[in-house]
């Protein structure tokens, strides 16, 4: 049997190694088995120095999705209204042909930044994440996409404490003795974390898990801490009055290493147990013993992932959290400190500009537009120029970007020329003029720069791209010659774009022949014991003239979201419940999945969640049907009471499902607040207050927006 790739006789099945290019944090190892150029099993690699051979449910079944019978193979041509999905096959040239005269026209009649990429970690494998694209795009001057909808935001807060979004390898848990998993659910969205932080549970640390909703993570700790939703910095900040009242501060390293502790002090002096109990919805008893325990056990970590930067003050959460292993001097420890995503550890190998070509803007500086604003972009008579050109491609806005309803009604333009490159007709691309087929994973060669762990990938392509389906790297290349660009940058081939983002820092034949490389990290783990933190003043700041700078406040400050509990009082007197979108689904990633027939129908179907008080009070059942709404919108979904995992005060509709699966062709995010966060461009989901009836109730809220 041929493995590694090798090409295989024609009647000897061959094994073909792979990375998955999912937006997950554990970018697994796989093994394709290819008989007679037919993909027949997947598993997960057994040597990989990460995934172990265990893949997740989604992925189990792989195969399926590539063999998909309702998979796009061929363009498909708008033939029906927007939204219908109705479409004709056509050829390439044809399809090509149109979209180079539309973009022209375009061009030619709004100005390049009439042009609007619109793309996200649909892929997260190098080149088709941002590869060609990047180019193309540059090379047009078309307007540029703050991608910033879900992990920047956390970085950027991080940055503002510790001058780096870089913490500790989540391996490295396998040394602490406390591990606190801050708003992330590990076991679900980061399974092949958990062997480790077990193993770390064996040898004798205990678990703290907090977080607004009870997750699957949530009941296998040894302490549950729920507080509402968006108040995560109150009890951090009366933490570190604990601390500070204690005597629990690591007074050396801290003297050595830090800028600001008097002001720190005497910042959190009236941050007390009580006044933080009293906003965060919990007892002042829990916060006083966290902070005792974070204040005396070591190693300490934290770790904490993406979810909880979708508040408006999602920047300041990750600036706030900084400041804790910094007052205990938890980096001295290997298996102390912070950790989250580890993808900036692969700028080490990665060369962005040398694979984007900014340079191709040629002095020209386009305009920005938020990714989790398109709806407004997309609607707002007064934007000059207009978007007047959508190319989709690694992603579902229709179904991932907040007040979604807005989005919908600005792709229902007519003026608004659509494409979107797919694997299937999914909510958005329904709404396309053109939806041009694309490759999976299998079908093409690729490397993954995780950002869970520090093993770069190779993925081998294991069979031929399907019907006429192309990679993204391959789109870019046919668009430039069908749009007659001349420019040479845009029509180099995979082999020389790898090679000019890698150069001679990965060794490409090595990485293809191994299957992975790891970044550089500590040998002893520690990756900030002797301090080292590239901030202006070389130490980790509690006081940040940067924030100064920005308009924002100097210390870590708890400012309430007035989409929160405690916001806008006449806001919340309206809709008094606080919605949340969680993930928590095995069979889905994202938005994707939930279509395919064993995955959708193994989860069930969307509904709202609510505690049993909350639905009593307005006369629900568990299996009602109810109305959600805000001044966006109204949605309607079953109603889930028995085994509600939420507390008062909070309603949970799981994120995921297309606009096929809910009662009336609504989706989550239809609900879901756009506010930007405080710094960072991330969006503030979480933040969305809503109230809950019974369908027929009559009331006056559910109007749309703008």
């Amino acid at each position: 049997m041929a493995a590694r790739g090798e090409r295989a006789a024609d009647d000897e099945p061959a094994i073909v190694h792979g990375t998955c290019h999912h937006d997950c944090p554990d970018s697994c190892g796989w093994t394709v088995t290819v008989e007679a150029g037919v993909a027949v099993k997947m598993r997960g690699r057994v040597d990989h120095p990460y995934s172990a051979g265990e893949l997740c449910p989604k992925v189990n079944r792989f195969i399926d999705r590539v063999y998909d019978p309702n998979r796009v193979l061929h363009p498909l041509r708008r033939v029906g209204a927007k939204g219908e999905g109705r479409f004709e096959q056509v050829s390439w040239d044809d399809a090509l042909g149109e979209i180079a005269s539309r973009l022209h026209e375009a061009i030619e009649r709004d100005g390049a930044e009439s042009v609007l990429p619109f793309s996200d970690a649909g892929n997260q494998s190098l080149l088709s994440m941002m590869g060609m694209d990047g180019r193309f795009f540059h090379h047009l001057g078309a307007s540029r996409l703050v991608r910033a909808i879900c992990g920047p935001t956390v970085g950027h807060g991080m940055r503002m404490t510790m001058g780096t979004g870089l913490g500790l390898d989540g391996l490295e848990l396998e040394h602490s003795r406390l591990i606190v998993i801050w708003g992330s659910n590990t076991r679900l969205t980061n399974r092949h974390l958990w062997p480790t932080i077990e193993r770390a549970r064996r040898a004798g640390a205990r678990l703290v898990v907090i977080d607004p909703i009870r997750t699957v993570t949530a009941d296998a700790a040894d302490e549950f801490v729920q507080p509402l939703p968006g108040t995560d910095i109150a009890l951090m900040l009366a933490m570190m009055h604990v601390l500070v009242r204690d005597g629990l501060v690591d007074r050396e390293w801290v003297d050595e290493h830090t800028l600001g502790f008097d002001e720190l002090c005497e910042h959190v002096a009236t941050w007390t147990p009580v006044r933080a109990a009293a906003l965060c919805g919990i007892e002042a008893d829990v916060v006083e013993r966290l902070a005792h325990e974070y204040g005396t056990v070591r190693p300490a970590a934290i770790r904490s992932l993406i979810g909880a930067e979708h508040h408006e003050n999602g920047a300041m959460f990750y600036r706030t959290l900084a400041v804790l292993p910094a007052l205990v001097g938890a980096w001295r420890d290997r298996g102390g400190g912070l950790s989250r995503s580890v993808g900036s550890y692969q700028d080490a190998f990665v060369d962005e500009d040398a694979l984007g070509r900014p340079d191709l803007l040629n002095g020209r500086e386009p305009r920005w537009i938020n990714m989790s604003r398109l709806g407004e972009a997309l609607t707002d008579e007064s934007m000059s120029p207009p978007v007047s050109a959508l190319v989709v491609w690694n992603c579902n806005p229709l179904v991932i970007v907040p007040n979604a309803e807005l989005t919908r009604r600005g792709l229902e333009r007519d003026d608004l020329f659509t494409v979107v490159h797919e694997q299937f007709v999914t909510d958005t691309a329904r709404y396309a003029d053109f939806v041009l087929p694309a490759t999976t994973q299998i079908e093409v060669s690729d490397v993954v720069p995780p950002w869970g762990h520090l093993w770069m990938g190779w993925n081998e392509a294991a069979i031929a791209p399907l019907g006429e389906s192309c990679s993204n790297t391959e789109l870019f290349r046919r668009l430039a010659a069908a749009m007659a660009l001349d420019e040479p940058a845009l029509h180099v081939s995979d082999d020389e774009l790898l090679a000019d983002a890698l150069g001679d820092r990965v060794d490409l034949d090595e990485l293809r022949r191994v299957g992975w490389v790891k970044a550089p990290y500590p040998d002893d783990g520690r990756p900030f014991a002797d301090g080292g933190f590239p901030t202006p003043s070389g130490k980790v700041e509690f006081v940040s003239e940067r924030l100064v700078a920005l308009g924002q406040p100097a210390l870590p400050t708890f400012v309430p979201p007035r989409e929160g509990p405690h916001g806008d009082a006449a806001l919340v007197a309206r809709f008094p419940l606080q919605l949340m979108t969680p993930k928590q689904h095995s069979r889905f990633l994202n938005s994707g999945y939930s279509h395919l027939p064993k995955h959708g129908p193994a989860e069930g179907a969307p509904f709202v969640e609510l505690d049993a008080a909350d639905a009593a009070e307005r006369g629900l059942s568990h299996g009602d049907v109810a109305r959600v709404w805000n001044d966006r919108t109204s949605v309607q979904l079953p109603v889930r009471v028995e085994g509600s995992r939420v507390r008062r005060g909070v309603v949970s509709i799981p994120f995921g499902w297309w606009m096929a699966h809910h009662p009336d062709g609504k989706v989550a995010n239809s609900l879901t607040n756009d506010t930007l966060t405080d710094w960072g461009g991330g969006v503030a989901y979480a933040d969305t207050l809503v109230e809950v009836a019974a369908e027929g109730i009559d009331d006056t809220g559910g109007q749309e927006q703008r």
